[in-house]
């Protein structure tokens, strides 16, 4: 490159220039300009701190979830290594007692069949249920209105077939 081009930093109209050319042009302060960048750069740290705080709220909810299932799977594996002298049945609630070996053990007779004294400390009556969970009796009356709801929200939605 000559001297002369040096000199010349752009070759053609003013208005395919990538600078300002004219003296009518705007005046860049790059004060201004770099006050500009430093408030995109807080913004951007500010939204991006955001984000970071929601999956990590994400990531303790998960946590507390995860926590809630293996204490859920612990109590039923207990429930599941309980002795039982009789075949279980799907749909039936057996009555949870302790022996004094501290040993537990299911029956069918409840506290009130056993005269509302039982021998044995009574720990609770669960519903076996067809996937072979325990549900614990007190729940177990309740009616579970997940299909209806299931199917509100198609029907809302319009996905619903019959429509």
């Amino acid at each position: 490159m000559s001297d002369q081009d040096k000199d010349i930093l752009h070759r053609g109209d003013a208005h395919s220039s990538p600078y300002p050319v004219s003296r009518l042009a705007p005046s860049f302060d790059t004060g201004a300009l770099s006050a500009e960048v430093a408030k995109a750069e807080s913004m951007l740290s500010a939204r991006t701190g955001a984000k970071l705080r929601v999956i990590a709220d994400q990531i303790a909810l998960l946590q507390q979830e995860a926590r809630k299932v293996l204490d859920e799977a612990r109590d039923e594996q207990a429930l599941n290594h309980a002795a039982c002298a009789f075949k279980r049945i799907p749909g039936k609630t057996y009555h949870l007692y302790r022996r004094a070996n501290g040993q537990t053990f299911f029956s069918m007779l409840s506290p009130q069949e056993w005269g509302g004294t039982p021998p044995y400390p009574f720990l609770g009556s669960y519903r076996l249920e067809t996937d072979y969970s325990w549900t614990p009796a007190e729940r177990a009356s309740q009616t579970d209105d997940t299909g209806e709801l299931v199917a509100q929200l198609l029907r809302i939605g319009g996905l619903d077939s019959g429509e």
